[in-house]
């Protein structure tokens, strides 16, 4: 069986004893993952949603681009001694990882000046290999061309994984030309983020050169691609600071929900920015339409993606919402005091005072309306539930509505009876009930 990236390491190493000096960590996903609940018509709920992102980005192609000036020798050797403990750190916390090599001098090293060491694999006998034949030497003046060298990676050197997470680990301990070997700075800037490639840079403190960032360089890519500078104390902690800025990459979380007519999903931010390994916090609020079709189960998948990428199918959500069925309101009309304040009077009401109203299983302010037994055409409203009118029979007048006086809200004037209907907010309406006007005085 061929050698790969999953092996994990047989000792404690510096990249395991990272790992267990971190405190425990929640898997990897969305919580909770699947939502059941049952809602009514033109209703809203919502969810506390926590994203627990991954120690690695997911699918993680990581290049490893070094500086091999001379000043890099002990630098190189931590690499070498200690790639085993890279490798199994990064495939601990995702088995799909593959490693490559790349590395780099100045353009008076001929072949040296950029060179592809390893392309991206999951073979770890085979990055370790092309780590080992790392040498240092050349160089010359403090600059370097790692600006060439992230243009060439920039631009199809190796070869990348559709939908991968894409990071350059660029460890040196100099500043580069600008432009290097015919290359801006921000022509390389360009190419990576076009290619959504991220930059972990290293700044190895060798004591002999000027420093990765000392002229703001690696400051300004690892801005530009969302990246991480990580700086060491000497030449012996190469590894621990790949490990550093691998674990801490800012994790952009997005979520991209698809659901059913009649169902909704809006969140209080459209994304979220965090460490990796961290947890992203939404509040989902998930809106039931008004005329959602009632006795039926609607849903939303929400995909969680992590800096665009989609990764597995636990940072995917479902909510299932059983839209619970609502009957048609019960429309009221009850005879009422008048203005004055006298006793409510019996069944044939004489004096036309009405309270109206309605109930519902679901809606509990239905919509009132009054509509006219001699003309079909005549609807007045909404009204509240409670709503108290005087009713006025008047055959020959304009049916019209009035202020009322005291506490009768409204004086109704009618050619024929009233007529009462309510419509609840899912658009059921009720049996229309007669409300009917007191007879003119003998």
């Amino acid at each position: 069986m061929r050698n790969t990236l999953r092996r994990l390491a047989a000792g404690a190493g510096v990249a395991l004893a990272l790992l267990a000096a971190a405190p425990a960590m929640a898997a990897p996903g969305v919580d909770p993952q699947v939502v059941t609940v049952s809602a009514n018509p033109g209703t809203s709920f919502t969810i506390s949603k926590v994203v627990h992102t991954p120690e690695i980005p997911p699918i993680p192609d990581v290049l490893l681009a070094v500086d091999t000036t001379g000043s890099m020798g002990g630098a190189i050797t931590d690499v070498q001694t200690n790639l085993h403990q890279v490798v199994s750190s990064i495939v601990a916390a995702q088995p799909t990882a593959r490693l490559g090599v790349v590395s780099y001098r100045d353009e008076g090293d001929g072949p040296e000046l950029f060179r592809v060491r390893q392309d991206l694999t999951f073979v770890e006998a085979d990055v370790q290999t092309a780590v080992d034949g790392l040498s240092a030497g050349g160089g010359g003046d403090t600059p370097e061309a790692w600006v060439n060298a992230l243009y060439q990676v920039g631009t199809g050197a190796v070869a990348w994984r559709p939908g991968s997470s894409r990071i350059v680990v660029l460890i040196g301990d100099a500043s580069s030309h600008d432009p290097s070997n015919g290359h801006s700075l921000a022509d390389a800037t360009a190419a990576l983020t076009a290619m959504g490639a991220r930059v972990v840079a290293v700044a190895v403190n060798s004591g002999g050169a000027d420093g990765l960032d000392a002229a703001g360089q690696a400051t300004a890519v690892v801005t530009a691609t969302g990246g991480q500078l990580v700086t060491t104390t000497g030449s012996s902690d190469v590894t621990t600071a790949i490990l550093t800025g691998l674990h801490n990459l800012p994790t952009t979380v997005t979520p991209q929900p698809v659901c059913d007519t009649g169902l909704t999903v809006a969140y209080d931010q459209p994304s979220a920015t965090v460490p990796s390994g961290t947890d992203a916090h939404f509040t989902e609020t998930v809106t039931v339409g008004a005329h959602a079709p009632q006795g039926t189960t609607l849903h939303c998948t929400v995909g969680f993606s992590l800096d665009g990428g989609t990764p597995g199918p636990e940072f995917t959500q479902t909510i299932n919402v059983a839209v619970n069925d609502v009957t048609a309101p019960t429309a009221t009309c009850v005879p009422t005091n008048n203005p004055s304040g006298k006793n409510i009077p019996g069944s044939s009401n004489p004096d036309g005072y009405y309270q109206v109203g309605a109930t519902d299983n679901v809606d509990s302010n239905p919509k009132v309306y009054i509509r006219d037994t001699a003309d079909a055409s005549i609807s007045f409203g909404p009204y509240a539930v409670g709503t108290k009118i005087k009713l006025v029979q008047a055959p020959g007048a304009v049916q019209n509505v009035k202020p009322g006086t005291g506490d009768i809200n409204w004086k109704v004037t009618l050619r024929g009876d009233a007529i009462v209907v309510a419509v609840d907010a899912s658009g059921n309406a009720s049996a229309p009930i007669t409300c009917r006007v007191a007879p003119p005085p003998m």
